[in-house]
């Protein structure tokens, strides 16, 4: 389960050390960790980290699977998770260490920034090969976080991304060593960390206003 650590004036939030697949119990977590975050007082700032091959993996299909009743409610609980990493009033840099797939990158898009390792790991919009289309929320935020280029690539092909490539496309900011990814994010997210938080959320809110609306949207929304 997701863990919320703190490194001077940069929270560590990690994801977990398994697939760290978005089901109720793991999206509830992580919204209330990030809760946390939000309420302490600045300087601060946050890196969502993870341990092991995979960052995320995306939505737990198994779940899914086992409670198909219980998925129209659950999906606009993973868009508000999105939603809230999105506003988040602190700054908040992704180390993606290993496999960010699905909507394992969709949160981390959510993120201000994004450091990525080089060598090893895909990031990965997967959904055009497992036929299950965006919703018109997670659309949104991909396409108000990357460019309109790169949104079409990664959502019409599902490619796999590489570091260096990911850092091409715009996808991340820096594609580095295994070694240096959670020290790079923590290095960017302490440059920021004395941000006014209160102007930093009135910023994102309003840079961001058309996704934040359909994210925060509560209706039930059937899915795939």
């Amino acid at each position: 389960m997701p863990t919320l650590d703190r490194d001077g004036d940069v929270f560590l939030l990690n994801l977990g050390d398994d697939e760290n697949r978005f089901n109720p119990e793991w999206v509830g977590a992580v919204g209330a960790l990030l809760d946390e975050v939000a309420a302490a007082p600045s300087p601060r700032a946050l890196v969502t980290t993870a341990t092991g091959k995979i960052w995320s993996n995306g939505l737990d299909l198994d779940w899914m699977g086992q409670n198909a009743s219980e998925i129209p409610a659950f999906v606009p609980t993973v868009h508000a998770l999105f939603g809230k990493m999105l506003a988040l009033p602190v700054p908040t840099v992704a180390a993606i260490q290993g496999h960010c797939f699905a909507a394992g990158a969709m949160l981390a898009v959510a993120h201000d920034f994004r450091v990525m390792r080089a060598d090893r790991g895909f990031f990965c919009l997967p959904e055009v090969d497992i036929n299950i289309p965006f919703t018109p929320p997670m659309a949104a935020l991909i396409q108000a976080r990357l460019s309109k280029a790169a949104a079409h690539e990664a959502m019409t092909t599902g490619r796999r991304y590489g570091g260096a490539d990911a850092a091409a496309a715009g996808i991340v900011d820096d594609a580095v060593g295994e070694d240096a990814v959670l020290p790079r994010a923590i290095e960017r997210a302490a440059a920021l960390a004395g941000k006014n938080g209160a102007t930093l959320g009135a910023i994102k809110k309003g840079m961001y206003a058309e996704a934040l609306a359909l994210l925060r949207d509560p209706t039930p929304i059937a899915f795939g």
